[in-house]
């Protein structure tokens, strides 16, 4: 089914073979929620996946809170009648709350129950990586893994991980079962996974996927102050440090050196930001929010981007 051979590698020691960017299925949950990125068209939505998967992306990542399932359903939807399907990662522990607010549990029967709510909405026999969301309540932590471990026992799911966690709290769970992989959010904005998660992971041999390479759409390369304005009131980046002062100048001042950078290997300043932290070598694969066709094709190229020492002073510049 898939037309172009991407680079892969693989996953920690989970045995997964994994493309380098995979397809985040976040911003396709749509608004309407705390974390929500204002109206998205689900017919849109499943059209972004049919194509990233065309183009050789062999693995998406969603979540039970991603519109409150709406965005498994739409994965679910998109994955069915395929002759052979990607790597599906979803997540637990964040439950919807009043005014669709999330309330975070990590009790052992609330995600026996999320695990079971996936399944069905994905419309999977088995998930291929199940992670905790949020170390949230960090009491709860070992019960939480503790459930992850026995669903899986159970083969209802394949591979165990956890997001977000630091590493004394994955020292902690790694007592109870092994983490197969960890999600840190990481990029050219948020680089504290740097100091002291991704070192351990990459020593550990727990396989790292980090999320908003592109700081959430900051680093794409067509931000702009009148855009950020015209955000939908539901989009929750418009109330993000990352989109307003003062960190909104230095991070735009970033995407010109970015933009630099790609015109040189002609291609865009997205690809540039997520190749970078494919360098990282604690870094097996970048997710990538698509929300139409449209944008796979300016992004894929990172997979295979090689950044010289020259070019990634040129992009730090002071970011460190």
């Amino acid at each position: 089914m898939y037309k172009t051979a991407m680079k892969t590698t693989q996953l920690g020691q989970t045995g997964l073979e994994i493309t380098r960017v995979g397809f985040g299925a976040w911003a396709i949950g749509g608004g309407g929620w705390e974390f929500g990125w204002g109206p998205q068209d689900d017919e849109e939505s499943i059209a972004a996946i049919h194509y990233a998967l065309g183009q050789g992306v062999n693995w998406i990542d969603t979540a039970a809170a991603y519109g409150f399932g709406r965005s498994e359903r739409i994965v679910g939807r998109a994955l069915e009648g395929l002759v052979e399907r990607p790597y599906v990662f979803t997540k637990a522990s964040l439950l919807e709350g009043p005014d669709r607010k999330v309330l975070h549990s990590l009790k052992r029967d609330s995600i026996l129950r999320e695990a079971a709510g996936s399944i069905e909405r994905l419309g999977v026999d088995a998930i291929d990586l199940y992670q905790i969301h949020w170390p949230i309540p960090a009491e709860d932590i070992q019960e939480g893994w503790a459930a992850l471990a026995e669903l899986k026992e159970q083969g209802i799911v394949r591979h165990i991980g956890v997001s977000n966690f630091d590493a004394e709290q994955l020292r902690v769970i790694g007592q109870i079962a092994p983490v197969e992989t960890l999600q840190p959010q990481y990029s050219l904005i948020e680089r504290e996974a740097e100091r002291e998660i991704l070192p351990f992971a990459e020593r550990e041999g727990i396989g790292v996927i980090v999320y908003s390479p592109m700081g959430s759409g900051m680093l794409a390369g067509g931000m702009t102050r009148e855009r950020i304005a015209g955000m939908a009131e539901d989009d929750w980046r418009k109330r993000d440090q990352r989109f307003t002062e003062p960190q909104l100048s230095r991070n735009l001042a970033l995407v010109e050196r970015l933009k630099e950078v790609a015109d040189r290997y002609d291609t865009t300043p997205g690809a540039v930001a997520v190749a970078w932290t494919l360098l990282n070598p604690a870094v097996d694969g970048a997710i990538v929010g698509f929300r139409r066709p449209d944008q796979v094709d300016p992004i894929l190229p990172a997979a295979g981007l090689e950044l010289t020492d020259g070019d990634v002073a040129e992009i730090e510049g002071s970011t460190r």
